[in-house]
């Protein structure tokens, strides 16, 4: 029951058409199923005995069907040859005679580490596994031992080995660590480390080490979302579940998880209704993904109970954090006075418990918002200039990019059309570093605008440019939801740019340019942005967008 190795899916599909003509004749993989039987392949690891098992129950089954039979796979991958080895004839029955190789603490390992949901290192092994029969100091040896069985997969990364179970190994695992009665002690033990890993990730958001803070809680996504799922489906788990996810805030929103991070709250807060620290957390938190996401008549009533909680209770860090994120609501609903006064109003509050992190950076940068959006220029720019400052000072990247673009678009509404590229672009790169869909969009938006500008005194702007990366925006807006498209102030240079182009092509090349900028993926549509392709005349060239720049703002930016 070896493990599929790396390029292993290209022979597994193979494997899974030749296997199938055997049972019926006319089997091809074309065109409309070949994503269906790739699909099927990953989900089997690509293990040839469990492939060629998939494929005798074509009999009776489609390949979707199967496929969607796959959590009960050693009930629905049995058979095969008559004439094969009898441990070759069930997938159960071959994983069990791989299992019969490995010492008692080897197994026990093996059913352990079925809790974790992806990818694990040696230090969430060792807190998760050991105990009553396995001692910490016996995970590194009996790890190796599993990895040199096959067992457990090896992987390098950015931050050193990680091991990985095979979900087909992990399912066999899994029905042994239930069948010892032990699964409710390992998944709680599993949840503590990554309500841990969350916790952690909190505190180091805010300072230099912010994009090694994302990347690292990418790697623990399916680990998260396993512990999220256990406390949610667990008795006397809510309040663990509304911690949980609303730590996660910085995740959620700063690396492009709105959705998911509204599933997971919305779920939590309807099972707990208990006016606790952590029911007022999750409140601010999946009113403000709701703000982010345009659904302005959900945040409201969410964070004016959690306003009104906080008054009740004494929870000065949720008020504030809940006045904050009203300030939001009005921001994003185009009442720029009323969110300046809320944005004054809470950083009093974090002035006065001391709160200073990545959401106090974007309080004043939105209050620098609401005063260039009321027309007044000069007070945006002291706002953004603060905010600049303490982004630099803390090493802070992500609600930097956000700056970037206030700068770039106060710079605009001045007529400063080439400093304002530059800001927009790097906000555009820090942005993606992130995965924060919203802060690339805004800044894909706001280059294609300034497309439109003339690149230098008496030269006209590049339209069918502007027109491109328009359609880019498009595309990615999509994913994110168009939160803002009813606010004049956020989508105001999307229709200002929209005006220009359709006055300046032809009807053609409006909609040629448009269509293809539609067909850009991501990270395609940043490149084109930072200068990729068609861009304005001295475009720097593009950066690696995962590469940690060596300060927050680079001098071209500082000296604009």
């Amino acid at each position: 029951a070896g493990p599929a190795r790396s390029g292993a899916l290209p022979d597994a599909v193979r494997l899974f058409a030749d296997r199938a003509r055997a049972v019926l004749p006319s089997f091809e993989v074309t065109e409309d199923n070949a994503e269906a039987v790739a699909l099927l392949c990953r989900r089997l690891d690509g293990i040839p005995l469990a492939v060629e098992l998939a494929a005798g129950r074509l009999r009776a089954l489609s390949v979707e069907q199967v496929t969607a039979r796959l959590d009960d796979r050693f009930r629905l991958l049995t058979g095969g040859s008559r004439t094969a080895l009898p441990r070759h004839r069930a997938l159960r029955t071959t994983i069990g005679w791989s299992h019969e190789l490995c010492t008692v603490q080897e197994r026990l390992l093996w059913a352990r580490l079925s809790v974790f949901a992806g990818g694990f290192d040696l230090e969430a092994a060792e807190y998760v596994c050991a105990g009553e029969g396995i001692e910490a100091e016996e995970v590194l040896d009996l790890l190796d031992e599993l990895v040199a069985k096959s067992v457990v997969l090896r992987e390098d990364s950015a931050f050193g080995v990680r091991f990985r179970l095979l979900d087909t190994l992990r399912e066999y695992g899994g029905q042994w660590l239930r069948a010892a009665g032990e699964e409710p002690r390992l998944l709680r033990r599993h949840r503590d480390w990554y309500l841990g890993v969350a916790t952690w990730g909190e505190v180091e958001w805010f300072g230099p080490r912010q994009a090694e803070t994302a990347e690292r809680t990418q790697l623990a996504h399916g680990n998260l979302r396993a512990a999220l799922e256990f406390c949610l489906a667990e008795p006397g788990e809510e309040q663990i579940a509304l911690l949980l996810a609303g730590t996660l805030w910085f995740y959620w929103i700063g690396c492009g998880h709105l959705g998911e991070g509204r599933h997971w709250l919305d779920r939590a807060l309807a099972l707990d209704r208990e006016p606790t620290e952590a029911r007022a957390k999750a409140l601010w938190v999946t009113g403000y993904t709701a703000t982010l996401q345009g659904d302005l008549g959900f945040a409201r009533p969410a964070l004016e109970e959690c306003r009104r909680q906080a008054l009740n209770t004494g929870d000065d860090r949720a008020l504030a954090h809940a006045v904050h994120r009203q300030g939001c609501v009005a921001l994003v609903g185009d009442d720029p006075d009323r969110a300046a006064e809320l944005f004054e109003e809470a950083l009093w509050h974090y002035r006065t418990i001391g709160e200073l992190n990545s959401n106090v950076v974007m309080a004043m940068l939105e209050l620098g918002l609401a005063y260039l959006f009321q027309g007044d220029l000069d007070s945006g720019e002291l706002w953004f200039g603060q905010a600049r400052e303490l982004c630099e000072e803390h090493g802070e990247q992500w609600a930097y990019g956000y700056v970037l673009y206030a700068m770039a678009y106060s710079h605009w509404l001045d007529g400063a059309v080439q400093p304002a590229r530059m800001l927009a672009r790097e906000c555009v790169r820090l942005n993606h570093l992130f995965r924060d869909l919203l802060g690339i969009v805004l800044g894909i938006d706001l280059l294609a605008l300034l497309e439109t500008e003339p690149s230098r005194p008496g030269e006209p702007g590049d339209l069918r440019e502007a027109r491109v990366l328009q359609g880019a925006a498009h595309r990615i807006w999509r994913a994110v939801g168009n939160p803002f498209l009813g606010s004049r102030n956020f989508f105001g240079p999307h229709q200002e740019c929209a005006e220009r182009a359709l006055a300046g092509l032809s009807a053609q090349e409006y909609e040629e340019c448009y269509e293809a900028g539609t067909l850009l993926d991501l990270d395609a549509a940043v490149a084109r942005a930072l200068g990729g392709g068609g861009a304005a005349e001295g475009a720097e060239p593009v950066p690696d967008p995962r590469a940690v720049p060596p300060t927050p703002a680079p001098s071209a930016v500082r000296n604009s």
